[in-house]
């Protein structure tokens, strides 16, 4: 394996490595897309029509602009293909396949053993394989070595191996794939070094660990903390909401101490592919070691709460205007599992909705992000004109907040428009609007 190290080494450092990234959604897109500003990339994905649009130069992922696309296409650095074939050519392959849960909350690893199977079936000496992701540690060595190696190929001897956990946010404009630090621990020393020579092409701030255990066990902490820490300002919200105390006001005032605190707002849940999922990832590992992780689980069960309490909110509205909830005209603002994106991926509006239909209202949904989105089957389409939806809503639930959202104008069509009752789940308004029932969570119901 070292002189194979070697000349990956040299390959990489020259510019002349291929790189191979199984799974072009959030998190393989952009880097792909990064990667192929130094060195080829063929990315690799099972949907055709991400193929068809990549190739066509445009992008899926808001994040990724269709310029990038464009000119990493045209310039030949990057190509897709659905061609699992092609992998044998790539020097290194990155899999970023998603990791979810079963209707249980079990793991399901199905798209990250696939991945393996694939690359199996292509693998050469001297290829360095590296998971991105998210999974509970153990699983590079018990899962994905194992897999690599019916290929008659040793892993370590033959072949590299590493794990490097997926740092994207969506959404988030300051820190881009290579502006966030990279942490990245191979089943060997010489399978760390190449990794990190890798990365550093596009990332200078690389942390190396002693093993992919560790590795994957960063990635556990990372979620689990702002699970865990989320869960805390959710039951506080909870608390404060009796007691007649603003819990966004009160954070915000703890959050002026310069040391020892670090500020978690409540909300009606959790989404996205990690902070929902990782817990149960960790959960399930921890029992299998025969520990049963009561803390984790638990921060898991409040965060879920906050979907049927937002339900019991607008319940609660209705009653004090009026209104039932078999008849109420409801309109939902903001399926995003956070603001200013598109990703519906986990996001707490979908269970909401689900809800709500189950108890006969007469629902519409509004997102400037999102077009459409799927409920027990059923695809729902956005409305497109805000000022019409509010004319023709009782209710209105805003559980993400959009900057679109948050504006003095936004504040004046309701307090104008035919609506009577608003709950509020991410403190989007500064004061109540004249004239209607409002309830938010963490905001105080009753008298002080």
């Amino acid at each position: 394996m070292k002189e194979k190290t070697t000349e990956l080494l040299q390959k990489i450092r020259s510019g002349n490595a291929m790189i191979g990234i199984i799974g072009l959604g959030y998190v393989g897109l952009p880097l792909a897309v990064a990667f192929a500003s130094k060195l080829k990339v063929i990315g690799f994905d099972t949907n055709d029509d991400t193929i068809l649009t990549l190739n066509s130069g445009h992008s899926h992922i808001l994040d990724v602009p269709d310029v990038e696309i464009q000119a990493r296409i045209s310039t030949e650095m990057l190509s897709v293909t659905s061609e699992s074939q092609n992998l044998g050519s790539c020097d290194v392959i990155i899999i970023c396949v998603p990791t979810p849960l079963t209707a249980n909350k079990i793991p399901d690893l199905s798209y990250v053993k696939d991945s393996c199977m694939n690359v199996c079936s292509n693998l050469k000496k001297g290829q360095l394989v590296i998971l991105e992701s998210t999974t509970y540690p153990g699983t590079t060595e018990e899962i994905v070595v194992p897999i690599l190696e019916k290929s008659g190929l040793i892993a370590g001897v033959d072949f590299g191996v590493a794990y490097s956990p997926e740092r994207i946010d969506p959404g988030n404009k300051l820190y881009r794939v290579s502006e966030i630090p990279k942490v990245i621990g191979g089943i060997t020393p010489e399978c760390t070094e190449v990794a990190i020579s890798l990365y550093n092409t596009i990332i200078e701030d690389i942390i190396s660990v002693t093993d992919t255990r560790t590795a994957e066990a960063v990635k556990m902490i990372e979620n689990i903390f702002r699970n865990v820490n989320i869960a805390l300002a959710n039951e506080l919200a909870l608390i404060f909401e009796r007691m007649g105390v603003d819990a966004w006001q009160a954070i915000d005032a703890a959050a002026t101490k310069p040391y020892g605190f670090m500020p978690f707002y409540p909300g009606p849940g959790i989404g996205g592919h990690c902070i929902p999922l990782d817990p149960y990832y960790m959960s399930y590992q921890a029992k299998r070691h025969g520990f049963i992780p009561r803390f984790i689980e638990t921060s898991g069960e409040i965060n879920t709460f906050m979907q049927m309490h937002v339900v019991n909110l607008i319940d609660e509205g209705l009653k004090s205007a009026g209104i039932t909830m078999s008849d109420a005209r409801i309109c939902v603002f903001g399926l995003a599992y956070k603001k200013n994106i598109d990703d519906t991926r986990e996001s707490p509006a979908i269970p909401i909705i689900e809800e709500l239909l189950r108890r006969g209202t007469t629902l519409k949904i509004y997102d400037p992000y999102v077009p459409t989105i799927s409920v027990d089957g059923k695809k729902i389409n956005s409305e497109t004109d805000i000022t019409t939806t509010f004319n023709s809503s009782e209710c209105v639930v805003f559980l993400t907040d959009h900057d679109q959202f948050k504006t003095p104008e936004i504040f004046k069509e309701i307090e104008s428009s035919s609506v009577q009752v608003i709950i509020d789940c991410r403190n989007i308004f500064p004061q109540t609007p004249i004239g209607k029932v409002y309830l938010g969570i963490g905001k105080p119901h009753s008298p002080r």
